[in-house]
């Protein structure tokens, strides 16, 4: 008996899916999940800030967490984790540089979603979201009225916890009833020396700044180029060889602390010649289901 004779006439495995496509239109689902990646690790995100257009901040509030943030992002597969962040205007204020490469002028985009993805699922996702984009879109169910400032789909690199292994892991942190987050971008000097501004941030300054600080966890990812295919209204992401983008989860409100922690994120960075930090921008959770902080975003 040869080798492929053995193939055909080997059992078929009982987690894997004998039955045709065209005979069973579900066998699709089975076949999915029967193989690839299925761990807990945040392999990969998606962060998008978002800026809604005078005057339609209700109606884009309302579509995002009535419809947007459950079709077009939890629903998917391989997406395990969502929050959804806001900015007001107080919160907009302390953002920095203000001649910023990501938000012009840098008080813009004033919500923030992230999501974490399965280790490994990346190009999985890319395909499904595309395509369900493209149908939500059809369907006229994609609020227009809105200006994407920073959106890219990101690698995870690190996370570096400041109680060491207690509390929670970054897997946790989307559903972590945290206060506030900072969104940190930092570009480096160029594609050579991103690896070398990486070792510094998780060895030296982030274990050095999260000591006694709000902050419990920073994780830091690298964006990836989006499709070719991707929505028009979402412009490719810049930055994809040299730009950082690190999330701190907080404990407390980001005005409490914010002179003592994370004014001088920028100074330190550029002192040590590894780059430049484009935004740092901190944001407080929204209450879903709500309209709570609307009125304050102007």
């Amino acid at each position: 008996m040869t080798a492929d004779s053995e193939r055909t006439n080997r059992p078929t495995p009982k987690d894997t899916p004998a039955t045709p496509l065209a005979a069973d239109p579900l066998a699709a689902y089975a076949a999915l999940a029967s193989v690839g990646p299925y761990g807990v690790r945040p392999g990969h995100a998606l962060i998008t800030m978002v800026e809604p257009h005078p005057g339609h901040e209700y109606a884009y509030n309302r579509w995002y967490e009535d419809d947007h943030y459950i079709a077009g992002a939890m629903a998917m597969p391989w997406m395990f984790a969502g929050r959804r962040w806001v900015a007001t205007r107080d919160l907009q204020l302390l953002r920095y540089p203000q001649e910023s490469a990501v938000a012009r002028p840098v008080t813009a985009g004033c919500y923030l979603s992230t999501y974490w993805l399965t280790e490994g699922r990346y190009d999985e996702h890319m395909r499904w979201t595309v395509a369900i984009n493209r149908r939500l879109n059809r369907d006229g169910r994609v609020h227009q009225d809105r200006t994407h400032v920073f959106t890219a789909f990101q690698d995870h690199l690190a996370t570096v916890y400041r109680d060491g292994a207690v509390g929670p892991r970054d897997f946790h942190a989307l559903d972590h009833p945290y206060a506030g987050l900072v969104l940190e971008v930092v570009d480096a000097a160029g594609p050579e020396e991103r690896g070398e501004l990486l070792e510094w941030l998780r060895d030296r300054q982030l274990p050095r700044r999260l000591a006694g600080s709000p902050a419990a966890m920073v994780t830091v990812f690298r964006p990836t180029p989006l499709p070719g295919d991707r929505m028009s209204y979402v412009r490719q992401v810049e930055g994809v060889d040299t730009r950082l983008t690190l999330l701190w989860f907080l404990e407390r409100d980001p005005r409490d602390d914010w002179a003592a922690h994370f004014a001088g994120l920028g100074e330190e960075v550029a002192d040590e010649g590894l780059g430049r930090v484009e935004l740092v921008a901190p944001f407080v959770p929204t209450v879903p289901g709500t309209d709570r902080y609307v009125a304050e975003l102007r």
